[in-house]
């Protein structure tokens, strides 16, 4: 029996998200400083908007809870669940102003991107974007890539109450550190110097590029932050391709694959234990996946109008990166991409996106953590089926440490897998019932779902705005991995349909 959001439930629920609106009012602090260093009056006066709006329906929501308590479980999905749209909604404010979106649903649409880290983008003459709003896009990425919640808990902003259910509710079940706050601030701190390093190095080849040092940093400061967090957003309409620089393109790949990586690896390399990476189910499941598909893409791209081979691998091998990574960054234009590449170059990009990278790290799509538990019990049913009546089959694999493969797993993993495969299934019916061809419509659909941004001609700006919301839809899906989706759909429906009235006794 479902159970009903109470009036004391929804009091929660908004004191929750009041104090993240706050802290979301604090980020826009980063752009409106922003501006007022580099003169930029307009955008200046945007933000400060935004941060009165944003401010007032934040204190409004916290009042609405009186007494302290501790979340349990179905408030914390609420509040994970809602809190990726509400953000966006006040993050829309600022982008849309700007000017360079045509409608307000396409500002909505860059919001939920940038929070998602989907990094599909809807807006016009980025060129010429402020760095006050290009700081505000890049920063909704840092914020969404490491999780909303994981944020706010690094903070501290949630004081002890209900950390360890907003942690597990934003779909993370694996802690480097037995406290969930010490976890958080361990995932930030890491996060910080990785992307502090990438951003002098790649401040130094700007330079050596020939850009002005203000310029060079900023590029670098926040094409590193999007690298890291598998975001996609760039400072300028051609992406990547933009800076012309395979140095630069090396540095990003390394930096989109230690963003795939889980942090719990992470923190057993940081002690010294690089061991367990190497004999992780999602290391060896990365490495046969995308060996398999690196030489169907190559092999899908031999026919391509490149200049020479060598520019032919250094493309091939960043895209792949970029789309396993569930990144988006792209090194050829989005016409050569739809011209140039050929039906199977599409789908190899849309399979790769579509299991994207490690569970636990700011990546998107199914996980190499399902797909290695999925073939491990295809294996374990083999094996059953092959020994004696009396011989008890026992599956285990390395995962943070030695684990037996149990019914339980596996079902966790098929129930998600399926729920994907149906979702991309799903966006592509619906961009082909939106008169698109069906390459460019699965690779679209999976692109959305995944987060993994790298978009052809379906999404532009101004699309049809019934396909438009059903990508918001799959992001918004596909950053929460369903779960807590469904899980809160229900829970609303079973508040919103009626009680049936007792019968009155004769």
């Amino acid at each position: 029996m479902w159970q009903r959001f109470t009036l004391y439930d929804l009091r929660v629920i908004g004191h929750y998200l009041g104090t993240l609106l706050l802290f979301f009012a604090a980020l826009m602090a980063l752009p409106l400083a922003t501006a007022l260093v580099f003169q930029e009056w307009e955008p200046a006066a945007r933000y400060l908007a935004a941060i009165g709006i944003t401010m007032v329906a934040g204190c409004s929501l916290r009042f609405l809870r009186i007494e302290p308590g501790r979340l349990d479980r179905r408030q914390a999905l609420a509040v994970t669940g809602f809190a990726w749209v509400v953000l966006a909604l006040f993050a829309s404010f600022p982008l849309y102003f700007s000017g360079h979106y045509m409608t307000y649903l396409d500002a909505i649409f860059d919001g939920v991107s940038g929070l998602t880290t989907t990094g599909a983008s809807l807006i016009v003459d980025l060129d010429h974007l402020s760095y006050a709003d290009n700081m505000f896009r890049f920063a909704m990425h840092a914020l969404g890539g490491l999780g909303l919640i994981v944020v706010a808990l690094s903070f501290g902003l949630f004081g002890r109450g209900g950390g360890a259910s907003l942690f597990s509710s934003e779909g993370r079940s694996e802690h480097v550190v037995p406290n969930v706050v010490q976890t958080t601030q361990f995932i930030a701190r890491i996060t910080l110097v990785i992307v502090s390093v990438a951003t002098v190095i790649i401040t130094a080849l700007c330079l050596f590029m020939g850009m002005e040092p203000t310029r060079a940093f900023l590029n670098a400061l926040w094409v590193s932050t999007s690298g890291f967090v598998t975001g996609g957003f760039t400072p300028m309409q051609l992406s990547i391709m933009y800076y012309h620089s395979f140095p630069l393109e090396a540095i990003l790949m390394v930096l989109m694959i230690l963003g795939s990586i889980s942090f719990v690896i992470h923190a057993e390399v940081w002690k010294g234990r690089p061991l367990p990476f190497f004999r992780d189910i999602e290391t060896k499941t990365m490495v046969l996946w995308i060996g398999v598909m690196a030489f169907v893409f190559t092999a899908t791209l031999a026919l391509s109008p490149f200049d020479d081979m060598l520019a032919l691998l250094r493309r091939g091998l960043f895209m792949i990166i970029s789309a396993f990574t569930t990144t988006g960054f792209q090194v050829v234009t989005t016409n050569q991409i739809t011209t140039a590449f050929s039906n199977g170059a599409f789908l190899t990009l849309a399979f790769i996106m579509a299991v994207g990278g490690a569970s636990g790290s700011t990546a998107g799509g199914i996980k190499f953590s399902r797909m290695g538990i999925i073939f491990k019990s295809i294996v374990s049913n083999v094996k059953e089926t092959l020994a004696p009546d009396s011989a008890r089959v026992v599956v285990s694999y390395n995962h943070v440490g030695r684990r037996t493969l149990t019914p339980e797993i596996v079902k966790e993993a098929m129930t998600v897998f399926i729920l994907y495969v149906i979702t991309y299934v799903i966006g592509a019916l619906v961009g082909i019932a939106h008169g698109f061809e069906a390459i460019p419509a699965i690779s679209e659909s999976v692109a959305m779902t995944s987060n993994g941004g790298i978009i052809t001609s379906v999404a532009g700006p101004g699309m049809a705005g019934t396909l438009e919301l059903f990508y918001i839809f799959q992001m918004w899906a596909g950053r929460l991995e369903f779960m807590t989706l469904f899980a809160l759909i229900v829970e609303v429906v079973a508040s919103l349909v009626p009680r049936p009235r007792p019968k009155e006794r004769s």
